[in-house]
């Protein structure tokens, strides 16, 4: 028991030094949190297999009796008895494996999809300057390797942890208990085998990080390459992004070669204790029974405890590398729990019509980047059309991010003023009132339906018919399936001008009072355009209308311009 005592010891030691650079408090604090609602699974997982450890004993003893009374060694029961009980501890062990299987599959999907959408729902809440810092092929990666790794570890591992310490003990006192120099003997190759991962748990760890980034990014190149195929392909440039590929690949696979070879080692070393344990087991076993110290039923004993002793320190090896990719996982996701969320506040529905009073606006996305506004100033008033003007990157989209609370000011501030002449500066609560269509295909997959409703689930199908006319989109009425005519990622099956229009109609069905248009008729033709704008001017005719656009059709349905140089 002293080297079961300094074991556990040491190997709280390599953790605490080698497996993260945060506080290992911090992370452990996460991780039990995480625990949270699955409380059921994990007593469950240890229930049961606290219920293995000992039938696992049990069919020591059972095995040990039957062959006694076999070789008239012992006449504790019948031989039929004896067999009974051999086959009826075997049939319970298969009606709990199977149980824990089932467990897993039910209980564990349920805490697999609640973490996932705990974490995804904290991303679609965060700061949007700060999550656009972040690739959305890094954010999958951690949504879905990352989670799943936390997730096993503190649902199954944990339990598993606690029923090979059980495994491991019972094993011990058993063998203890039929010859003590023997079990001393064997459980001193576990301070060896803790030791010697000592030397390569930091090397680990490092390989772990570097393998899951270099994941992250081959599944950023990957998924960033199939959204913009068309460009790779009419630049010529497939066998550049392939080799791009490869690359990384051939980055990521030395990395698992070094990992693997690192753990190699110490399977090596470990196999080599086990492999001296079990000799010196078997000589001495061979010896006793010679000698006539021990029955033959007493030497498979000690063959079979043996393997129960050294299965869980076996297992004590899978345990590093499965504690370090959950700590790197666990620190992982909490980089993206630590990201500023937004306004929590219930949305604030304003009465119209609404003026925006933006003043001495300050802002630069970050320290010591260019300043794209400073000390600006303007109103937009209630009810009216105005035209944002001014070239590339002068801060057109950005003052829309701003209105919208996509992002914040560094100095001076953004207030809405309602119809009753009560002011609200803007926040994250109050982007209800904003109907905003952005540049480019916006379309969800799903069906043209199912984007409508995106603008208002509470929408009527007369509603939604209204607003495609409003947009020009009556080509949806000539579809055979009308609303429910798919759509593919980003509109595919639809021009670039039927995918806007569309979009058009979605924010149309919004019952916010301010209307924003960012080069949203960009893909329109002329004629169409001034349809779109008359309709709009007619159906929105109380509502604060802002436009940004080159266009010069706009302009006419304009009352005021501003130009942001």
């Amino acid at each position: 028991m002293p080297a079961l005592a300094f074991s556990a010891f040491l190997l709280l030691y390599i953790y605490s030094t080698a497996v993260t650079t945060r506080p290992i408090l911090h992370i452990s604090r996460y991780l039990y949190r995480q625990l949270s609602g699955h409380h059921l699974q994990v007593m469950l997982n240890i229930g049961i297999g606290t219920t293995l450890v000992l039938l696992d004993l049990a069919m020591v003893w059972a095995t040990k009796t039957t062959v006694d009374i076999a070789t008239h060694q012992s006449t504790f029961t019948t031989l039929p008895r004896a067999l009974a009980l051999l086959a009826l501890i075997m049939a319970l062990r298969l009606v709990l494996g199977l149980s824990m299987r089932w467990i897993r599959a039910i209980l564990g999907v349920k805490a697999l999809n609640t973490m996932q959408r705990y974490i995804f729902g904290r991303l679609l809440r965060g700061r949007w300057e700060a999550l656009r810092r972040f690739h959305t092929g890094n954010l999958t990666n951690r949504l879905e390797q990352d989670v799943r790794d936390v997730v096993n570890f503190t649902t199954e591992s944990i339990p598993l942890f606690v029923t090979t310490f059980l495994q491991f003990l019972g094993a011990f006192l058993f063998l203890f208990f039929m010859d003590r120099t023997l079990a001393v003997i064997v459980v001193l190759v576990v301070p060896f085998f803790i030791l010697s991962s000592k030397l390569y748990v930091k090397r680990m760890r490092r390989l772990t990080h570097q393998a899951r980034d270099l994941d992250s990014s081959i599944q950023s190149i990957i998924q960033e390459t199939l959204q913009h195929a068309l460009v790779i392909k009419t630049l010529q440039r497939v066998a550049a992004t392939l080799q791009g590929l490869t690359v990384r690949q051939h980055e990521l696979h030395r990395c698992i070669l070094k990992r693997t070879r690192y753990s190699t080692i110490s399977s090596t070393l470990l196999n080599l204790g086990f492999a001296t344990g079990y000799f010196v087991t078997f000589t001495w076993g061979t010896l006793s029974l010679q000698q006539g110290l021990i029955s033959y039923g007493a030497f498979i004993a000690f063959i079979q405890l043996v393997g129960q002793i050294q299965e869980p320190v076996r297992n004590l090896s899978r345990f590093i590398p499965i504690f370090i990719n959950a700590f790197t996982a666990a620190e992982r996701l909490m980089d993206l729990e630590e990201i500023p969320q937004e306004d929590a506040g219930r949305d604030v529905q304003l009465t119209g019509p609404v003026a925006i009073e933006v003043s001495q606006l300050d802002f630069a996305y970050d320290k010591g980047e260019r300043t794209i506004f400073h000390h600006f100033s303007h109103t937009f008033p209630a009810g009216s059309v105005t035209a944002i003007l001014g070239e590339t990157g002068s801060g057109k989209t950005t003052l829309i991010r701003l209105l919208l609370a996509l992002t914040h000011p560094t100095g001076g501030r953004i207030t809405l003023i309602d119809g009753e002449g009560q002011r609200h500066e803007t926040a994250a609560h109050l982007r209800t009132n904003f109907c905003y269509v952005p540049q480019g295909n916006t379309l969800f997959s799903g069906t043209i339906r199912t984007n409508l409703l995106m603008g208002n689930p509470e929408a009527t199908e007369a509603q939604m018919q209204q607003a495609l006319r409003d947009a020009c989109a009556d080509f949806v009425f000539r579809h055979p399936k009308g609303l429910d005519a798919p759509c593919s990622e980003a509109g595919g099956g639809l021009s670039e001008g039927q995918a806007q229009r569309i979009a058009i109609a979605r924010a149309l069905l919004n019952t916010g009072c301010i209307l924003i248009f960012d080069e949203a008729t960009s893909a329109l033709d002329a004629e169409t355009e001034r349809k779109v704008l008359q309709n709009i001017a007619r159906a929105r005719q109380h509502q604060t209308m802002l436009f940004i656009t080159h266009r010069p059709e706009v302009m006419r349905y304009a009352s005021h311009q501003l130009h942001i140089e």
